[in-house]
């Protein structure tokens, strides 16, 4: 079993035509994803490695996709994310970052009113080893196997996602939650899942400063997760109010600092590392797992 995406998945690719949207189909084909259109305005009847092009999610709906990635220019990925909420799509990657918060909060509230739902924006997507990815992760560092990943940074979730596979802990899904303030997707989202996801046998957060994301994934472990959780958060030695990375990862009075992250998810019995490579030390030493 997997969260979110499996090998049911057909996927459609909003923006196929351009340069990151052709680069990324091919690396999801070879992954094992089933893409079975893509959709560039004024660009139909064209084909991208073998995959359909149409000029709208309305035509390319004779396909039959099930979920849809966004690499459309942030200036037009609001209209992009509703054209596929509105044609019936139930799962939207959005990978484009730099799109205005207002925009954002627009389809992430459709969204909600169309019960699908939005990964992202400024996320590297999902991947489940052996079934499936709507994203941009590299291929090379995933194993199939019983560990969830939920993260708000892309590179980290790399990072920890290798060494994690290195040590020979395989993945049920590693989601990447995205970097913004407004996302579609949250912490919580993810480990209701994984909570009740029978492959997976333990999980690991990956956060970083600014918001209250992690308190509350904090609050929602205390009540409701049964499987073990280790983190790693970011930002350590950032200085309050300077913004580190994504337009997230900012803090603003006492809240959404590093040490508040950290003290909350110790609080829930939550297993937090000092840097990205002790996770998976720390789980391999887990007797209760293995």
């Amino acid at each position: 079993m997997a969260i979110w995406v499996d090998e049911d998945i057909r996927l459609l690719v909003q923006g196929i035509t351009g340069h990151q949207g052709q680069f990324h189909t091919k690396a999801m084909q070879e992954f094992g994803t089933n893409i079975v259109a893509g959709v560039t305005p004024g660009k139909g009847g064209m084909q991208v490695h073998g995959v359909p092009v149409y000029d709208s999610v309305e035509d390319a709906m004779e396909r039959e996709p099930n979920a849809s990635i966004v690499f459309v220019p942030a200036a037009f990925a609001r209209d992009a994310v509703i054209e596929a909420l509105d044609a019936g799509i139930k799962l939207i990657v959005v990978i484009t970052e730099n799109i205005p918060f207002h925009d954002t909060m627009q389809f992430v509230h459709y969204a909600m009113y169309k019960n699908a739902r939005v990964i992202g924006p400024n996320c590297p997507g999902i991947a489940s080893p052996g079934k499936s990815k709507i994203g941009i992760f590299p291929n090379i560092i995933f194993k199939e196997g019983n560990v969830g990943v939920a993260s708000r940074s892309g590179t980290l979730t790399y990072e920890i996602v290798a060494s994690l596979s290195k040590a020979g802990i395989g993945q049920s899904t590693c989601v990447g939650l995205g970097g913004d303030p407004i996302t579609g997707s949250t912490f919580i989202d993810a480990l209701k899942a994984f909570e009740e996801d029978e492959e997976t046998k333990a999980i690991v957060m990956v956060g970083e400063i600014g918001g209250t994301a992690e308190e509350e994934a904090a609050e929602y472990i205390k009540r409701n997760v049964s499987k073990p959780v280790y983190a790693y958060i970011a930002g350590r030695t950032a200085p309050p109010g300077k913004r580190m990375g994504h337009a997230g990862a900012i803090i603003a009075g006492n809240m959404g600092t590093a040490e508040s992250k950290i003290a909350a998810l110790e609080d829930a019995g939550v297993v937090v590392a000092r840097f990205p490579y002790e996770i998976a030390g720390l789980i391999k030493n887990d007797k209760e797992i293995w």
